[in-house]
This record gives structure tokens, C-alpha cells and sequence, in this order.
């Protein structure tokens, strides 16, 4: 079986957040919702400065605590190893929160869908659709798009980044894309440390 994971190479990231648009856009997320976000890092001394660009996203974990301290079931993982959230399962008891150590969780207020992207009170037609697929008072997480990946599809972000620095995969698959830039470049998991096998790596 597969297991679904991504590589981001920070050579190539240019901060563009396109990728963070995307998903915005492909999964409805209302205001102040972020399944991915970039991250940015200026190091050096003027005039000789850098700035490095670190996207992040649910690492999809192995070894997932926020699945483990659910005491629904709500959280499960696939067979393709994509970490899911059942919302009809879901309380609502943040326990997942408080247990993700890269803190990818995120709340859902009611208050979040009634103001609208405008703040007018307001829903367009767009954010009418889109947030039929929430739940006040649940939790929520990036899922790789997972109906996306069903349909043979790369994750928004993916699909969208100009560079290419999101590289998505089966790290099963000692010849995907991903396994070799993970072989080849010596791809690192993030916070390593704390023991829950992230599906997501880094190069540089």
C-alpha cells in the first residue's frame, strides 16, 4: 500500500504563497483558517542577508498523537497513510490540538462562518458551497486534499506552486519523485525529536 507523503525543497521556494491561495481556495477554508502557511527566515548580517522560505502543512505522522489522544475516533489514518478527521465523530474537545507538536490543528468557531470573507455578514455563493463540508465546534487539518488524491490528483498546493518546490508522492515507492529527492539530498523530518514519523520532509 502507498504511503502519501511530500517533500519541500527550500532551494526552490520563493515565498510566493501561491500555495497557500490554493488551498484557501480548494478546500473553503473560512477567514483566519490556514491548512498550510510559509514561513520565512532572515539570517546573516547586512548587506549580506538571506532569507529562507519554510512552507508547513499537517505532517501527516506515522506515529500521529493527535490520533491517539482522540477519544472519538475521529481522527484516523488511511491505508495510503493520510491522516483523516471524521467530522460526524469529532467533539469538539481539542485534544488533538493540544497533542500535534507542529500545532496544524485548528478549531472551528461558529463565529467564523457567519461574519463572511468580507466581514459584511454575508455569504457569497462560493463560500455558501464550500462550507457545507465544516462543522462548528470541530476540529480541523490539512488531508493532503484527499479528494483530490483519490482522483489521481496532486494536492492543490502542489498543483499551483510555480517552482516546484512541493514534491508530492509514495514514499513507498523507492522511485517516486519524493523518495529520490529524500535518498538523493538527505531529506529531514521536521522536530524529529518528538518521535511521530512526519510524512513531510525538507531539503536544502
Amino acid at each position: 500500500m502507498a504511503k502519501m507523503g511530500m517533500v519541500f525543497d527550500l532551494k526552490a521556494c520563493i515565498g510566493c504563497n501561491a500555495c497557500v491561495v490554493a488551498c484557501k481556495q480548494e478546500n473553503s477554508l473560512p477567514d483566519g483558517v490556514f491548512f498550510t502557511r510559509t514561513l520565512s527566515y532572515e539570517h546573516g548580517t547586512y548587506p549580506n542577508t538571506r532569507r529562507t522560505y519554510i512552507p508547513t502543512i499537517c505532517n501527516q505522522c506515522e506515529d500521529a498523537p493527535c490520533e491517539k489522544v482522540c477519544p472519538s475516533g475521529a481522527t484516523f489514518t488511511r491505508e495510503d497513510g493520510i491522516v483523516m478527521v471524521d467530522r460526524d465523530k469529532c467533539i469538539g474537545c481539542s485534544s488533538c490540538a493540544v497533542a500535534c507538536p507542529y500545532d496544524m490543528r485548528t478549531m472551528l468557531d461558529k463565529d467564523m462562518f457567519e461574519k463572511g470573507l468580507f466581514g459584511t455578514g454575508e455569504l457569497t455563493p462560493f463560500e455558501k458551497q464550500g462550507y457545507e463540508r465544516f462543522t462548528p465546534g470541530t476540529s480541523v487539518k490539512c488531508d493532503f486534499c484527499s479528494q483530490r488524491v483519490d482522483a489521481g490528483l496532486d494536492p492543490a498546493c502542489v498543483s499551483t506552486c510555480p517552482t516546484n518546490a512541493r514534491i508530492f508522492g509514495d514514499l513507498d515507492d523507492p522511485n517516486s519523485a519524493p523518495s529520490k529527492l529524500i535518498r538523493d539530498r538527505d531529506g529531514r523530518q521536521p522536530l524529529p525529536e518528538k518521535g511521530t514519523k512526519p510524512k513531510v520532509y525538507y531539503v536544502d
